[in-house]
């Protein structure tokens, strides 16, 4: 059986192939993202595996139907990127890795959150420059500060339990709260009670219609003055040009994202050697109290030897004609 796969990176290959060696699948990459554009080049497959920033729109998806193929593997948790009323139409089954050491992405969360508001970074800088000063690097703690996580599923949670490690009262907002971290102490509010009484806030829950540019002017206003805004979980729930007016009145204090609603045309691509042509994420890198990372949150050892291994599992077990064992892991 032949899997073709997508946006594929020398780590992919690497992964995957030892992965692989315990199902003996045909592999072939394309380092290019899955598009109209190259759709046409799959041949002879019977699954296509691909990435966040790969598009299977319904023309996607019926020519992929057209050359017999059956599966659609997403390795990664979020599925916004698959038309999956086109994948059910067209006799296509979707799967997806739903929980791939949920700790690698909750404990980035905590890196970013700690490296923005006590400023390691740019300590780091300086000491290399043989410059020792602490002018300018005050920082401040999470003990007793308020945390407001939005989305309390693996990874929600996993990033709720470090936050009470730290001294921290945790909020969260979730459609379906969690008992177990109910009796923990997490207390479920509204969602305006989140925005409105968190000194910090991160986000954890999937982009979907509903809340496509959660974060935005009517949202933001509701916040503290000088919150911190975190986000590892997809770069549409933040409105850019919003969160840039935030940022420039001061009612954000700082802001720390893995991801951004036009990361496809940046992230996963060394483009050290161009010129950037877009202007918002120019704009924000200019900020002091900005930090942006490209997509790295999920970027573990443990993380990728699981997202290849549930991946190729999910595959051998649909071209068999059985369910993954996981069965979240379909999605049409």
């Amino acid at each position: 059986m032949k899997v073709t796969f997508f946006s594929a990176k020398p780590y992919d290959r690497q992964f995957f192939d030892q992965s692989n060696a315990a199902f003996g699948f045909e592999l072939e990459y394309f380092d290019t993202h899955l598009g109209p554009h190259i759709v046409n080049a799959v041949e002879h497959s019977e699954a296509v595996c691909v990435f966040v920033n790969d598009k299977c729109s319904r023309e996607v998806i019926k020519v992929l139907a057209a050359r017999n193929v059956r599966i659609i593997a997403l390795r990664c948790a979020g599925f916004n990127n698959v038309d999956l009323q086109a994948a059910k139409e067209y006799g296509l089954r979707v799967c997806r890795v739903p929980a791939y050491s949920p700790e690698a992405v909750a404990e980035y969360a905590v890196a970013l959150l700690l490296t923005l508001i006590r400023k390691t970074h740019k300590a780091y800088n300086r000491v290399r420059e043989q410059n020792f000063s602490l002018n300018g690097l005050v920082g401040s703690n999470i003990h007793r500060k308020t945390i407001g996580v939005i989305g309390t599923g693996k990874i929600g949670k996993a990033f709720c339990r470090i936050m009470q490690g730290f001294g921290a009262t945790v909020i969260a907002y979730d459609m379906l709260p969690d008992p177990n971290l109910q009796k923990a102490g997490v207390e479920y509010v509204s969602l305006e009670d989140v925005l409105r009484r968190g000194d910090i806030i991160s986000l954890h829950c999937p982009l979907s219609k509903e809340n496509y540019h959660l974060i935005r002017d009517e949202t933001l206003a509701i916040m503290k003055p000088g919150v911190i805004l975190i986000n590892t979980s997809r770069g549409g729930l933040i409105c850019t040009l919003d969160i840039i007016r935030a940022l420039k009145s001061h009612k954000v204090g700082g802001l720390a994202i893995d991801v951004y609603e036009q990361e496809e045309n940046l992230f996963f691509r060394d483009l050290s050697d161009q010129i950037i042509d877009d202007d918002l994420i120019q704009r924000l890198m200019n900020f002091p109290n900005v930090l942006i990372t490209g997509h790295q949150a999920f970027f573990t050892e443990e993380a990728m030897s699981q997202i290849a291994q549930v991946t190729l599992e999910n595959i051998s077990r649909l071209s068999q004609g059985d369910e993954p064992a996981d069965g979240s892991a379909i999605l049409v």
